[in-house]
């Protein structure tokens, strides 16, 4: 092969320069990816926030019609004496007739019924936010994923020139007498296992980028630049502050809640069917210039005569679905707080994973790595003790940014779980 002694001299400082790269190099992209921009687009265009708001917004528009009274009913018609001729201006009884009615609810029925639609309008408003939290959550959460597959992309391209690196190193020793072909084989053996990693990485963004495109709202073939790394602001709030955060602003309980008060109020609307509506009614009665015209006033009254398999059942079923709403209200309020423990300790979990990396192991394999390439220098140690090393540099790297995804990830439910997440550019552009 032509490979001197010297020549493996020469390309050992190099090739310990290139195994020291552990901070992988961010690859070549024509612009940034900023989550900000992201969830502003998805907040105007994402199908699933549109029909949330539509929902809502037509909710606001039964308020007024609950309220309404009945249509009033309009009669005319005539009233002929005998069958034989035409008696209209003859006969008495011979009238053109005009009526008009007009029903009234019993006192407080009308306040209650505009009271329920307004609790489903705040509970659809409510559910609608939930929407928008679960939206921006789902894309926090395929942009971070999206950047921790193009960073692990960026750690095999490195662990791939490390590994062309010391292919170059074994081919020396192996071309002095100083080696065996099997270091060599080895190397390459890797270096093709890397490309098969890389095409399914390549895969995974694709689909990623898909996702990410859908939950915004764009075409999925559109094209994404490369996610900004996160960067790293510690979490300061407590776990008791976060269950009572999300206790008073969480929109999954704010329309819980209003459920309940719209049941509640459906109880005192069943309650008040027991009472009768009146009708009014006025009538007028034309007879022509022989006779005096005629006009009545009169009212109805409806009779809850089958209280017992009409009005009692309405208000037994109105009391059951209140019952069922409170607890739903509990059932989430324990969802909740047991879902904001679990992220919470996930996010802890990470921080003092990231730490250790940063603190110890990272420093601990870089220095045994050390002690391997000067073993390797010198023909103590082989390839395979080399690759190993690399490995796991290439492990701990990939670990330390999956934790940090997993980190923001988890710091982005709980943004949606006690209801924190910012809308101010939505309401700016409003």
């Amino acid at each position: 092969m032509g490979y001197s002694f010297g020549g493996i001299k020469r390309f050992f400082p190099l090739f310990v320069a290139g195994l020291l790269l552990c901070v992988p190099q961010a690859s070549v992209w024509a612009g940034e990816l900023q989550l900000q921009d992201l969830i502003d687009e998805a907040l105007h265009a994402s199908p699933e926030i549109q029909a949330a708001r539509a929902k809502a917004s037509a909710s606001s528009f039964r308020v007024p019609q609950t309220m309404s009274l009945p249509d009033p009913m309009v009669m005319a018609g005539y009233q002929n004496a005998g069958t034989n001729r035409f008696t209209f201006n003859e006969m008495s009884d011979s009238q053109f007739m005009l009526s008009a009615s007009q029903q009234f609810f019993f006192p407080g029925k009308r306040a209650l019924k505009g009271e329920v639609a307004a609790r489903e309008e705040e509970s659809l408003s409510a559910s609608a936010q939930a929407v928008r939290l679960r939206t921006i959550t789902m894309i926090k959460e395929l942009y971070y994923d999206l950047f921790l597959a193009h960073q692990s992309m960026d750690l095999v391209r490195d662990k791939g020139v490390l590994l062309h690196q010391l292919e170059d190193a074994a081919l020396a020793r192996y071309g002095a007498g100083a080696g065996m072909q099997q270091d060599v084989l080895m190397a390459q053996t890797e270096k093709y296992m890397l490309l098969e990693r890389e095409e399914m990485l390549k895969q995974k963004i694709q689909t990623l980028e898909a996702q990410l495109n859908s939950a915004v709202g764009r075409e999925q073939a559109a094209p994404l630049d490369r996610p900004v790394a996160p960067a790293f602001v510690p979490y300061s709030q407590a776990l008791p502050e976060l269950i009572a955060a999300a206790y008073e602003n969480s929109p999954e309980v704010k329309a819980r809640e209003r459920m309940v008060d719209s049941l509640d109020a459906k109880v005192r609307v069943a309650e008040r069917e027991y009472y009768p509506d009146i009708t009014v009614t006025g009538n007028y009665g034309l007879k022509g210039q022989a006779f005096d015209d005629m006009w009545s006033l009169s009212t109805t009254v409806n009779i809850p005569l089958y209280y017992s398999t009409k009005q009692q059942p309405a208000v037994q079923e109105a009391r059951a679905s209140l019952t069922e709403a409170k607890n739903e209200l509990q059932a989430i309020r324990l969802r909740l707080s047991s879902a904001i423990r679990e992220n919470y300790a996930m996010l802890q979990a990470t921080e003092r994973l990231m730490d250790l990396y940063r603190q110890g192991l990272n420093q601990k394999i870089h220095q045994d790595f050390q002690g391997a390439l000067a073993s390797y220098a010198t023909g103590k140690a082989d390839a395979l003790t080399m690759i190993s090393r690399i490995k796991t540099i290439t492990d701990i790297e990939t670990s330390y940014w999956g934790q940090m995804v997993e980190r923001e990830k988890a710091m982005a439910r709980l943004e949606a779980l006690i209801g924190m997440t910012d809308f101010r550019t939505e309401e700016g552009r409003q």
